[in-house]
């Protein structure tokens, strides 16, 4: 996104465009945008902060659960405040390959528009949002910091939306949808 605030996301409205550079699973560093995934259904989740004690198992549940979300014509960008440079470090340092872009949303406007940004403390809370393919948001989760997400949830969710019906209470795949 350029400058400026935009009015509260809503699920069912278009999600408008963001942008930021990311380090990509080879290494390097590159813009990339929402548009980018245009046609794809897409997974945004927010995290607080490299180096830290929660991220990394939910970072390393979406690596777990990536190649079902990709057989799904769908992709996750992961987002921070951190910098690209931290992702890096941490990623060279510790955590591991990374199957996703890492967005470094330094200037906390991604953040901000997703309105998951603790302002005084200039990090994100644990968001998760599900966008389809036309950009429509369809799904937002937050949590507290102290309390991970679910990645087998996201998916379900997922899946779920993807089926374009009514599913019930705890509705799996390959069951029965009530329309």
């Amino acid at each position: 996104m350029s400058a400026g605030i935009q009015e509260k996301l809503q699920i069912g409205q278009k999600t408008p465009d963001f942008a930021g550079q990311a380090l990509m699973p080879d290494g390097s560093f590159k813009d990339v945008k929402l548009s980018d995934y245009k046609g794809k259904w897409l997974v945004v989740f927010f995290y607080p902060l490299d180096f830290t004690f929660v991220c990394p198992t939910e970072i390393q549940g979406f690596n777990q659960h990536y190649s079902e979300i990709k057989k799904l014509n769908a992709d996750v960008i992961s987002v921070s405040t951190d910098s690209v440079y931290s992702h890096k470090a941490w990623v060279d340092n510790g955590l591991g390959k990374v199957q996703f872009p890492m967005l470094g949303d330094t200037n906390h406007l991604v953040s901000r528009n997703f309105n998951v940004l603790i302002e005084d403390k200039g990090i994100a809370l644990r968001g998760t949002f599900i966008i389809d393919q036309n950009g429509i948001l369809k799904s937002a989760t937050v949590n507290d910091l102290p309390v991970g997400r679910s990645v087998p949830e996201t998916l379900r969710t997922l899946q779920a939306l993807q089926t374009g019906k009514l599913t019930g209470c705890d509705w799996k795949p390959g069951e029965k949808t009530l329309n």
